[in-house]
């Protein structure tokens, strides 16, 4: 059965107000052949399945780049309002779901040079590390750990790392039609798969329906939203609509992180022997 393109070509009717999905977003998959002689149910259940990997994969396309640099300005706000502000550097270097990176804490003088190196595997977790200068030590982060919480900020470890589209299944979600900020989106709902350890039990992806880009996501345990970023402030950096501010919200404490990215350039010069825990310790 052939199957109708979703999308136009990747770099026809490109809109400005396309948002670029940062270090901790989703990867994605090839397609389905389903035969035409299964029953009618099970046969619409796979093509929007097939649907909903169609759409996140052009996504993705939309946000290549060989390597990222920016400098993230995050402001924690509490459940009363009350705002902490760090500093930090960020740089990326390789493809999506084989990527390194490398975050480094600038501001506030106690968590200064305090640094993540974080490798990005297609069909596992990512390693992570950190290297905490005031002791001169650094330490695995545990997959038990990935749920807690990174430095104070809404972002837990976990959130940090990119995820491999053969970790995960794809379905559009019901009630599909909705909007965000006035546009309209794809609900896609990604599970992980069994061999994947994840604290969540679930994820549902707003993809705007005009130019594949992510407005929201919502990370669930069990039924509950424990977890909410949404994308704002867009730009267009150097021919890709990036979000430059992004806003992680944790539900259950009623706290709330903003990132807001400075300095930001893509496919800059980067050297993949900075990205490694000896080198981290230097820095």
């Amino acid at each position: 059965m052939s199957k109708q393109r979703l999308w136009p070509r990747r770099h026809e009717n490109t809109k400005k107000n396309g948002v670029h999905v940062l270090p901790f977003h989703f990867i994605f998959f090839f397609f389905v052949c389903f035969a035409p002689s299964w029953p009618t149910g099970l046969q619409s259940s796979l093509i929007a399945a097939d649907n909903a990997r169609q759409i996140v994969e052009e996504a993705q396309k939309r946000t290549d780049a060989k390597s990222q640099r920016y400098e993230g300005v995050l402001q924690v706000f509490d459940s009363k309002g009350k705002i902490a502000d760090k500093r930090w550097t960020f740089e990326r270097l390789g493809s999506h779901g084989q990527s390194k990176v490398v975050l480094r804490f600038t501001a506030p003088a106690e968590v200064k040079g305090v640094a993540m190196l974080i490798v990005n595997h297609p069909d596992r977790a990512s390693d992570q590390w950190m290297w905490t200068p005031a002791i001169e030590r650094d330490r695995r982060i545990a997959l038990q750990d990935r749920s807690t919480r990174f430095f104070g900020t809404d972002f837990s470890f976990e959130d940090l790392e990119e995820r491999d589209v053969n970790q995960y299944d794809y379905t559009l979600a019901a009630g599909d039609d909705a909007t965000v900020d006035g546009a309209a989106c794809w609900k896609i709902q990604s599970t992980p798969k069994e061999s994947k350890s994840s604290q969540y039990t679930k994820s549902i992806v707003w993809v705007r329906k005009d130019d594949y880009a992510f407005a929201r996501i919502e990370n669930y345990v069990k039924d509950q939203v424990v977890r909410r970023m949404a994308y704002s402030d867009i730009q267009n950096v150097q021919g890709i609509w990036t979000a430059r501010q992004l806003e992680m919200a944790d539900l259950r404490r009623g706290s709330r992180t903003r990132l807001t990215l400075e300095k930001l350039e893509y496919n800059v010069p980067l050297k993949d022997e900075d990205f490694t825990l000896q080198a981290i310790r230097r820095q």
